[in-house]
C-alpha cells in the first residue's frame, strides 16, 4: 500500500514536470545537525568516469535527476553544462539519467555539451533511494557528504551557485 503511494507521487510529479508545470521546492539548506548521508550512486555509467561520493568529500556535490523526455531537463540542460564548467574548481556536478533509452540519453549529453558523469538509473532505483518525486530534481551534497538541499524543477545557473554557497 505505501509503495503503491510512494510510485503514484512519483508518476504525478513525473507528469507534472514532463508537462513543463513546476513543483514546489524546498526552501533553504538543512540545518548541518540533521543531514543525512547521501545514498551511494552506485549504477552503470552512461557517461564516464564511474562515480563514488565517498571520493568526491571533501567539497560539495550537485546531483542532477533528469531524462531526455523531460521538457523541464531540457531548459535547464545549458545551465548545467556551465555550472560544470565553471565551477568544477568548488563542486563537482553529477547527472543521474532517470527511465531513459540509453541512446536517447546519450544524445541528450551530446546535444548540450555535458562533460560531467553521469550515471544510469533504468529502473529508478536510484530515484527511489532519494525519495525522487518529479523532474528535473537537483540535490546539493555537503563537502561531509551529507544531502543538504534539494531543489525541485529547472535550475538556473545562479540558482546553482546560490545553493551550494550556502552548503557550508
Amino acid at each position: 500500500m505505501i509503495a503503491a503511494l510512494a510510485l503514484a507521487l512519483l508518476a504525478a510529479g513525473l507528469l507534472l514536470r514532463a508537462r513543463g508545470e513546476d513543483v514546489p521546492a524546498v526552501a533553504g539548506a538543512t540545518p548541518a545537525a540533521k543531514r543525512t548521508l547521501a545514498p551511494e550512486l552506485a549504477g552503470t555509467p552512461l557517461v564516464p568516469p564511474p562515480v563514488s561520493l565517498r571520493a568526491l568529500r571533501g567539497k560539495p556535490v550537485v546531483i542532477n535527476f533528469w531524462a531526455s523526455w523531460c521538457l523541464p531537463c531540457r531548459k535547464e540542460a545549458p545551465e548545467l553544462a556551465r555550472f560544470d564548467r565553471e565551477l568544477r574548481a568548488r563542486a563537482r556536478l553529477i547527472g543521474v539519467n532517470f527511465q531513459d533509452a540509453k541512446g536517447d540519453a546519450l544524445a541528450f549529453v551530446r546535444e548540450f555539451h555535458w562533460r560531467f558523469p553521469n550515471v544510469r538509473d533504468p529502473r529508478g532505483t536510484l530515484a527511489g533511494r532519494y525519495g525522487l518525486l518529479g523532474l528535473p530534481t537537483t540535490f546539493v551534497v555537503d563537502a561531509r557528504g551529507r544531502v543538504a538541499r534539494e531543489l525541485t524543477g529547472a535550475q538556473t545557473f545562479a540558482k546553482l551557485v546560490r545553493a551550494v554557497n550556502e552548503v557550508k
